[in-house]
């Protein structure tokens, strides 16, 4: 009888074995699928958004007032944004840790430098960013404020000089502090003008999207909120 129990002992344990191969090869022909699909659904998005940018450039270049072209560039600005933050999240797909944040500010910032306009060629942005990483949610949303908050210098004051800082928050190993800061920024009529009419609200939402408060100081010129950090690269 021990020997009978010890065969039969044997020949489940080998079915156990069994069931758990099939299992996991199972879910590895899932996982290569929805990889596959992931990667599909990234190109589509990236064929997209480079659509939409050619068809911007196409309009403004046709624009009958460099009203009309500013707008142009000013809604390129948010395209070149968001496409920043996808193409940075496709690189790391395979990773899933995160997305470098100096990174990704760093191509943002030369993209607004680049399409900033004639008026505004004095802009300047300095970075000082620590190698953080964050979610793709997270990085989306910075990009967006950031560009709100760079433009808006930039109206108050055409050769603005920005800069942006990333610092871990000491003591704080899931967030670090974002400050955008410019004399541009400091309190003024033309800023006060600004914020209430076009800025504001979408500021403020974005910081609602980031989960955290934006905090204005009018007198060193300079926003700042706590911002959600997954690790460093």
């Amino acid at each position: 009888m021990p020997a009978a129990e010890i065969r039969e002992l044997g020949d489940t344990f080998r079915e156990i074995s069994r069931t758990v191969k099939e299992h996991e090869a199972g879910l590895a022909e899932g996982l290569v699928r929805q990889t596959k699909l992931t990667r599909e659904v990234h190109h589509r998005v990236k064929n997209n958004l480079q659509v939409i940018a050619s068809l911007i450039n196409f309009h403004a270049r046709s624009a009958k007032s460099d009203e009309a072209t500013e707008a142009y560039a000013s809604i390129q600005r948010r395209v070149d944004a968001l496409a920043v933050v996808h193409r940075h999240h496709y690189a790391e797909l395979e990773e899933n840790r995160g997305l470098d944040v100096r990174s990704v500010i760093g191509e943002l910032a030369a993209n607004i430098r680049a399409t900033a306009p004639e008026r505004a060629q004095g802009l300047g942005v300095t970075l000082d960013i620590s190698p953080v990483l964050v979610n793709q949610d997270v990085a989306i949303a910075v990009a967006f404020l950031l560009t709100e908050i760079v433009e808006l210098a930039m109206n108050c004051h055409p050769a603005a000089q920005i800069r942006i800082s990333i610092k871990p928050i000491p003591d704080d190993e899931h967030r670090a502090l974002l400050r955008v800061s410019s004399p541009a920024l400091v309190e003024s009529t033309a800023l006060e003008t600004l914020v209430e009419s076009r800025y504001g609200r979408i500021i403020g939402g974005l910081a609602r999207q980031l989960r955290t408060k934006l905090h204005h100081d009018p007198l060193t010129g300079a926003y700042e909120a706590a911002i959600a950090i997954t690790g460093k690269p």
